[in-house]
């Protein structure tokens, strides 16, 4: 959602109107999940949600998410207009396939997919296929991007913790723990990948003849983790949108860059 946000706002106004669009777009998701945090005091719904499914709790499959995206994201302009190329990835859910949408191909639809959590939202059906969150898959799709891209340098910004100090015993802690894992591992099988086949692609130097081998060969791989610059965020909650707490990761965010870049 934010590269999606990013591109429309570079499309029709260049940083400032990116700016704008993504402050406007997380203070209304911020907003909207005001009922929610209300919600999660009662002690008998929390007893019972853990429990229904979205197509449970929630048969009409309301999303706010798609009103606001809508509001927020000139989906032409970035189909047409875009100064960024864009890889957003998505989870098939009959296979467990990686499906990679790039700028022509974005829609409503497919930044809905690529954001679906299954325990929270309905599948997100996209040419007559669910779809879920693309994190499943490739969270997210270095060897896709390693591919397209003509930069020698790969920034990968980590925001799911990777280690969590405390043993998860209650069921939530342990739902969470478990998705935290399922989110990190598919990022580090990535990496170890491209870490193997940059050294094999570097033993054999100028004999490698294929194109995506000279590009392993200049290959610089880079990581800032979310979690070096959040305290306690491997005990945050995904459905954390408190507005003070976005505008604490945003900040964070920020520092990490510009520590980064020193």
């Amino acid at each position: 959602m934010n590269a999606v946000l990013l591109a429309s706002g570079l499309a029709q106004g260049g940083p400032d109107e990116a700016r704008a669009r993504l402050e406007r777009f997380w203070r209304k998701v911020s907003d909207a999940g005001r009922p929610s945090r209300l919600a999660s005091g009662n002690a008998a719904l929390n007893a019972i949600a853990p429990r229904l499914s979205p197509y449970q709790f929630n048969p009409l499959d309301l999303n706010p998410l798609r009103d606001i995206l809508a509001a927020e994201v000139d989906f032409d302009a970035v189909r047409t207009n875009a100064s960024v190329r864009l890889l957003l990835g998505t989870t098939r859910v009959s296979d467990g396939a990686l499906r990679i949408f790039r700028n022509k191909d974005v829609t409503l639809d497919v930044v809905l997919a690529s954001a679906c959590l299954p325990h929270a939202s309905q599948a997100v059906s996209i040419d007559g296929e669910p779809h879920w969150d693309g994190g499943y898959a490739a969270n997210p799709p270095l060897i896709p991007l390693v591919a397209a891209t003509k930069a020698s340098d790969v920034l990968v910004v980590q925001i799911i913790p990777s280690h969590s100090f405390e043993l998860p015993k209650t069921s939530p802690e342990i739902d969470k723990r478990l998705g935290q894992i399922t989110f990190s591992s598919s990022l580090q099988k990535d990496l170890e990948a491209l870490s193997m086949m940059t050294k094999l692609s570097r033993a054999e130097g100028e004999a490698s003849h294929s194109r995506l081998g000279r590009k392993l060969q200049r290959l610089q791989l880079h990581r800032i983790s979310a979690s070096d610059h959040v305290d306690d965020l491997a005990g945050s909650s995904f459905g954390d949108t408190g507005w003070a707490f976005l505008s604490h990761l945003r900040n964070q965010g920020r520092v990490a860059a510009e520590t980064w870049l020193m």
